[in-house]
C-alpha cells in the first residue's frame, strides 16, 4: 500500500509565514492506533507553514492506518509495508523527503508548542548550522501531563559523546544535503541506529550544530530500549558503534551516561519544563 497524499496549504490552522526552508517531519509507526493521532495533530497544529508530514507504517493491522486515512489531504505521502525494522523504515522516510531540513516523529511524541518548527527553522538560518537539537521531556505512557524525566541536552563540546554526552533524537533536525553526504542509517542496528547516526554526524563529521535551549518534544516513556534486554543490546551497539566509525570507546561513557540519567530525574523535580 503505497498513497501519495496531497498536501492542501489551505488547510493549515497555523497562519504563519514560512522562512523559505521546508521541514520535512517522517513519522515511523508500527501498529500505533493509541497515540498515532495525537502525533498527526501535533504536526498539524505547527505555525511554521512549509511543512511536509511523511508516515512510513511497517504493514499495522490495528487500525493505524484507518486513522492516517483521516488525514488525506494533510499528510504529503503516507506508505504500509513490512519492513526490516525501524531504522530500515525511517530511511525510507528519508528517501522520500524533499525537504531542506528533515525531523523525526515517532507515533509515540508530539511537538512541545506550535512554535518547535519555526524555531528549528530559525536556529538553522544561523551561519555554518546543519544541525539543531533540544531538550526532550519524558511523560506516562498513559497519563501524558505526568512528568517522569527531563532531559536537558545542554551544549555540545568535542569529544561529548565519549563522556557519556547525546543529544535526544527525537529534537534532532538536520539537513538533507548532510545525509545525502554521509549517508542515513544503518539498518544492521536494532537499538543503536540513531546513535551510531549522531555520533557520525557530529563526532566523526564535526557538522554544525546548535543548540536550542529548551523542551522539543515531549515522548512517552517505555518502549524496547528501555527494557533490559534491550538496554543490553542497545550498549552493545553503542560500542559497536564507536568502533565502526574509528572512535576509542571507554567504560566511561557507561558511568556518565547513568550520572546524567539520573541529572535527568532531579531536573524533573526541581524544574517545571512542561509550562
Amino acid at each position: 500500500m503505497n498513497e501519495d497524499l496531497a498536501l492542501n496549504a489551505d488547510e493549515n490552522p497555523s497562519g504563519s509565514a514560512s522562512n523559505g526552508m521546508k521541514v520535512s517531519i517522517v513519522t515511523v509507526c508500527f501498529n500505533s492506533a493509541d497515540t498515532i493521532e495525537d502525533t498527526i495533530r501535533s504536526v498539524r497544529e505547527q505555525r511554521y507553514e512549509s511543512i511536509e508530514h511523511i508516515i512510513v507504517d511497517g504493514g499495522s493491522t490495528d487500525g493505524t492506518r484507518e486513522i492516517v486515512s483521516r488525514y488525506n489531504g494533510r499528510i504529503k505521502k503516507f506508505i504500509s509495508e513490512p519492513d526490516r525494522g525501524i531504522y530500515d523504515a525511517m530511511n525510507k522516510g528519508l528517501a522520500l523527503a524533499t525537504g531542506e531540513i528533515v525531523g523525526f516523529l515517532n507515533a509515540d511524541d508530539v511537538y512541545m508548542s506550535p512554535s518547535v518548527i519555526g524555531d528549528v527553522a530559525g536556529a538553522m538560518h544561523a551561519k555554518n548550522v546543519d544541525g539543531v537539537y533540544g531538550d526532550l521531556v519524558y511523560v506516562g505512557r498513559q497519563n501524558s501531563s505526568r512528568v517522569l524525566r527531563y532531559w536537558r541536552a545542554g551544549e555540545y563540546r568535542p569529544r561529548a559523546f565519549h563522556r557519556g554526552w547525546v543529544p535526544p533524537h527525537p529534537t534532532f533536525f538536520c539537513r538533507t544535503s548532510v545525509y545525502q553526504e554521509l549517508g542515513g542509517f544503518d539498518p544492521a542496528y536494532r537499538i543503536a541506529g540513531d546513535f551510531e547516526l549522531m555520533l557520525r554526524f557530529i563526532e566523526r563529521n564535526e557538522i554544525g550544530l546548535r543548540y536550542v535551549p529548551k523542551p522539543l518534544v515531549r515522548m512517552r516513556a517505555g518502549g524496547r530500549a528501555n527494557r533490559i534486554r534491550g538496554i543490553i543490546q542497545g550498549n552493545r551497539e553503542i560500542i559497536h558503534a564507536f568502533r565502526s566509525n574509528g572512535l576509542t570507546f571507554s567504560n566511561r561513557f557507561f558511568c556518565t551516561k547513568l550520572v546524567r540519567r539520573i541529572q535527568q530525574l532531579m531536573w524533573k523535580r526541581s524544574s517545571n519544563p512542561i509550562l
